[in-house]
């Protein structure tokens, strides 16, 4: 909880960003990445949790590329990426 408010302005600046920036073509967005991203030093995690556990980094590659790509009438203003989880 103790990262909530600055979380929220970042994200507040995002939106006055994008819609200060948006007319001159300039795709602005906030991401969000709520996980942990599957690396050796969390070899161990994904083997305790299960497939789709962790965040691939190929996978969140892909994401970026696909927002960099959004034709322009319709930009994604806000991406969020997490794992998979029996848990939802």
């Amino acid at each position: 909880m103790n990262l909530a408010s600055p979380k929220f302005a970042l994200r507040a600046v995002a939106q006055s960003v994008a819609r200060e920036l948006g007319p001159q073509g300039i795709h602005v967005a906030h991401v969000i990445i709520d996980g942990q991203i599957n690396a050796a030093r969390n070899a161990s995690l994904a083997s305790e949790r299960g497939a789709d556990s962790l965040l691939e980094p190929d996978a969140i590659a892909k994401a970026y590329v696909a927002l960099h790509r959004q034709h322009r009438s319709a930009w994604t203003q806000e991406l969020d990426l997490r794992p998979w989880t029996e848990k939802f």
